[in-house]
């Protein structure tokens, strides 16, 4: 039986009985439940072999003295704390850190450290001070529309906490060095009897550390912890979109007692460009051709981001919005590859007309007074 179902199953409710059920009651119920949810009584119910398995479970528990004892002692002592799901109830405990499956409170301490000793358990401290995992960091930058793109590597300036740099993280002034915790003999624990349990808290001596310090250090009054500040340098890799938030592991404030550094994380702001877009990893543009261009055919020279133009060749006929694909010259992708450019067509109409152009245009229309691009519009719009 795992701890974790002593909290988590309410047995009293699986077999239908109140929690001063006497082991008569107790027994009668389970007999009855067991007879209408025996799998070979309900060979098309799926779900009657767990429920057997469940009510089999409760009463070999609430019908044992001493483990009834201890079931009932687990819910008293956690009572309220659990929600289905992992969530964290009324007593603001969540269970899935505290069996050590989520991931774990600020700092990386998870409450398996401070209750390992439950039901005969040990936690991860083990018979030492100790280890800490460094805290996560937090920082912001930002980046012209190319960067974003084609990635770049940047520096950041953090202040974060780290070993104290008068007495190197001892806590104790120069010259001097902290004892052993009398109260905790180093282990930075101590263990309460519950009847049946220990709980397993900080040492109030020495707050976990393990240590006694007796002169302690002036500048970080025995923490052992001061503030640093350090430049960390990394790679903002290529494709990165505004908002986006990204994370550099093992960059973020040291750890104690040899414990791993937290990470860094790095929100990403991406400024707009004035040509660009992005569409995933393919970067956009607009490009306007005259009508002559469009109708006839053009070879029309772009802009690529970065910096050496390329031509596409226009088809004739081609519509306004029509798009064309440049390969290659888009975003970085994760794998070093590069998405493409998206080319979309516009038709641009002069504001204004020479003399010469207009009566060319004229000419124009009357050549092609036989097509009409609205043909059966009103048709479609009435569904016919």
């Amino acid at each position: 039986m795992s701890t974790k179902d002593y909290l988590e199953k309410d047995y009293y409710k699986v077999l239908g009985v109140s929690k001063t059920a006497s082991k008569d009651e107790i027994k009668q119920s389970y007999r009855k439940l067991a007879r209408e949810n025996h799998p070979d009584a309900n060979t098309s119910d799926p779900g009657a072999a767990e429920r057997f398995k469940e009510i089999s479970e409760a009463y070999n528990v609430l019908s044992d003295d001493k483990r009834r004892k201890e079931y009932d002692e687990a819910r008293s002592l956690f009572g309220g704390a659990y929600r289905p799901g992992g969530g964290a109830g009324p007593g603001g405990f969540d269970m899935g850190d505290l069996f050590g499956q989520g991931a774990g409170a600020p700092g990386g301490e998870r409450l398996s450290d401070l209750f390992g000793g439950l039901f005969g358990g040990r936690g991860r401290g083990g018979g030492g001070t100790r280890s800490r995992r460094g805290a996560d960091v937090e920082t912001e930058t930002t980046l012209t529309f190319r960067e974003a793109a084609e990635g770049v590597t940047r520096s950041f300036q953090l202040a974060t906490e780290a070993a104290c740099p008068t007495c190197r993280g001892t806590g104790a002034r120069t010259g001097t060095a902290p004892r052993m915790c009398p109260k905790c003999s180093g282990t930075g624990h101590e263990n309460t009897n519950l009847g049946g349990f220990s709980l397993s808290e900080p040492c109030s001596e020495c707050k976990g550390r393990g240590l006694v310090v007796d002169d302690p250090c002036p500048t970080c009054n025995g923490s052992g912890r001061g503030k640093s500040a350090r430049t960390v340098q990394t790679r903002i890799p290529g494709g990165v979109s505004d908002g986006q938030r990204i994370r550099i592991k093992g960059k973020g404030a040291p750890g104690e007692n040899g414990g791993p550094a937290g990470d860094l994380y790095v929100v990403v702001r991406v400024k707009e460009h004035p040509v660009f877009g992005r569409s995933g990893d393919n970067v956009t543009i607009t490009v306007p051709v005259t009508f002559p261009e469009a109708a006839l055919g053009a070879e029309v020279r772009i802009p690529t981001l970065n910096g050496f133009p390329v031509t596409v060749k226009v088809p004739p006929g081609t519509q306004n919005g029509h798009k064309l694909r440049v390969r290659g010259k888009g975003a970085t992708r994760r794998d070093g590859t590069k998405g493409d450019m998206l080319v979309t067509i516009e038709v641009a109409v002069p504001k204004t007309l020479s003399g010469e152009a207009r009566e060319a245009l004229e000419k124009f229309r009357a050549a092609t007074s036989d097509y009409d691009p609205r043909e059966g519009l009103e048709a479609r719009a009435k569904g016919v």
